[in-house]
């Protein structure tokens, strides 16, 4: 599900980020994995825009890699994953926004501060650090309470956790709160 309101069904395969957490074993200071993208202007010619924050960045917190719903992908529509679904492996957490599906991750680190985010630097009152999929969350500049699927354009209604809330909601305190959704999301 896109912050800018199209989704799309895709059949990933790969194995859940929580069984990389627990043979890493990372220490009990650690708060947040932080995933980093390849930069390589000759091949990605987007990072050439300096204006930029390259590397692209992404983060959760370790409760929600802990998640079993929380992927790291290697494959796509039973193959292995090609470069532009960002290969060789790259995040899949159906329930937040797409921009925190991190593609070619090279690096994942175990932090006890929550990092900054590529999109939060960017554009932080767009594109906050938690990032759940909330119909009752508008972005700043469009709706969120409808989706529109890609190849069908069918127009539906958006579900809150984009249909995983009996899943995921208890990863977060307060639903009302605007902190765990998509904009204007800065933590003080």
């Amino acid at each position: 599900r896109c912050v800018e309101a199209w989704a799309m069904a895709v059949p990933w395969t790969g194995f859940p980020l929580a069984e990389l957490i627990k043979r890493v074993e990372p220490t009990s200071e650690a708060k947040y994995i932080k995933m980093t993208t390849f930069v390589d202007r000759t091949v990605a010619l987007n990072q050439l825009r300096f204006w930029y924050p390259w590397p692209y960045t992404e983060a959760l917190t370790i409760e929600e890699g802990m998640n079993e719903l929380t992927l790291l992908a290697t494959g796509i529509y039973g193959k292995p994953m090609p470069k532009q679904h960002g290969a060789p492996i790259r995040l899949v957490v159906p329930w937040k926004y797409g921009f925190k599906n991190i593609k070619s991750i090279v690096a994942i680190e175990f932090v006890k501060e929550r990092p900054k985010t590529f999109w939060e630097e960017l554009g932080p009152n767009e594109y906050g650090f938690w990032a759940n999929v909330n119909p009752n969350f508008p972005h700043p500049r469009w709706s969120q309470a409808e989706e529109r699927m890609l190849g069908t354009d069918e127009k539906r209604a958006t579900l809150i956790f984009n249909g995983y809330e009996k899943w995921v909601a208890s990863m977060y305190p307060d639903l009302k709160n605007r902190l765990y959704f998509n904009s204007s999301c800065q933590l003080l």
